[in-house]
Formats: structure tokens, C-alpha cells, sequence
């Protein structure tokens, strides 16, 4: 849970480096809410709080996309790639694998142009 709010605190720090499992652990406690708020919502689909519960989900997106931006860009910074490398995963499947190998690479061992390496820091 602390990495998960590491990244909520860094809320749009989108320069610096940050290590697999911060990313990993976020991405991790992101969807477990999302698959909460989701499950809730259809299982209460025909009442006022299946439309309350859809609502926090829409918001609880909302609220966290630019994080999830920023966390997944210092990921990226992590394995000595440009941030822009994020936008691959627009291209259909093939984007989404090329940006999943990026995503679970190590980090850099040495200083990259993005910062010092967070595992020695």
C-alpha cells in the first residue's frame, strides 16, 4: 500500500525515475479498486447504489489518470527510455507487448539522463 501511495503522492512528477515495483504495486492496488468498484456496481446494476457506485468509478478514474500517466513515464525513465514511449500502446496489440517487455525490464544499474538509479538512492 505505501508504493500506492507513493505514486498518489508524486501525483504529476512526470521527470525522475521510479523502480518496477512502485510502478508494479500502484498498477497492482489501481485495479484491485477499480475490480472492487466494478463488481459492486454490477452486482447492485438495478438500484441508486449501483449508480453511486458506477460514479466513483468514473471519478476514481478520473482522479487517477494523470498519476498513472506519471508513474508509468518515470517507469519508462527508469529503463533509460523517453516517456513518449508510453504512446506505443495505441498501436493495436503489438503497442501493448512492445510497451509490457519496456514496463518489466530492470532499471538502468547507473545513472541515466533521467536521474539516479531509485534501488542505490
Amino acid at each position: 500500500m505505501e508504493w500506492y501511495l507513493l505514486a498518489l503522492k508524486k501525483y504529476a512528477e512526470f521527470s525522475g525515475r521510479s523502480r518496477r515495483k512502485e510502478y508494479w504495486m500502484y498498477a497492482l492496488f489501481n485495479m484491485l479498486i477499480v475490480f472492487v468498484l466494478e463488481i459492486a456496481g454490477f452486482a447492485l446494476l438495478r438500484s441508486a447504489a449501483g449508480t453511486i457506485l458506477f460514479a466513483l468509478l468514473g471519478i476514481y478514474c478520473l482522479a487517477t489518470l494523470i498519476p498513472s500517466l506519471a508513474v508509468g513515464i518515470r517507469r519508462l525513465h527508469d529503463t533509460g527510455k523517453s516517456g513518449w514511449w508510453l504512446l506505443i500502446s495505441l498501436v493495436p496489440f503489438v503497442g501493448f507487448i512492445i510497451l509490457l517487455i519496456f514496463l518489466v525490464t530492470d532499471s538502468a544499474p547507473e545513472a541515466n539522463l533521467y536521474g539516479p538509479n531509485p534501488k542505490v538512492a
